[in-house]
């Protein structure tokens, strides 16, 4: 089921992506405007649009979570072996995602004052 679900959340999530599945959803929104007259723009009418839009983002939010998350765990395992394979990497950063909010804060606050030490004199930075 696991496997199952893996190939077709990426697939839906590369589909839906596609310039083809939002000329689809265009063309069913135009589809629904068109017949508004013929229904005489009833709740009836109104309440089919609502649905199927609620349906179908319901269900492409787990797909596309789903997909997001494999995506940010094989990045986040390439940039660890990175760090690893750097000679003066900090190996603290390969897993920065399990930090504290506040430790991140300090992080970022360190570089920031790296950057700022780093930074060309004035005479040189117009060059």
């Amino acid at each position: 089921m696991s496997e199952f679900f893996r190939i077709l959340s990426h697939r839906v999530s590369f589909w839906m992506g596609s310039p083809w599945a939002f000329l689809l959803a265009l063309c069913i929104v135009i589809a629904w405007a068109v017949t508004g007259p013929m229904f005489n723009f009833s709740d009836t009418w109104e309440l089919v649009i609502n649905t199927g839009t609620t349906i179908i983002t319901f269900l492409m939010v787990f797909l596309i979570q789903n997909t997001q998350n494999r995506e940010m765990k094989s990045l986040n395992l390439k940039l660890d072996e990175l760090i690893r394979a750097t000679k003066d990497a900090r190996n603290k950063f390969a897993n920065l995602e399990d930090l504290t909010d506040e430790a991140l804060d300090d992080l970022e606050r360190e570089f920031q004052m790296t950057r700022k030490k780093k930074k060309l004199p004035r005479s040189r930075r117009n060059l």
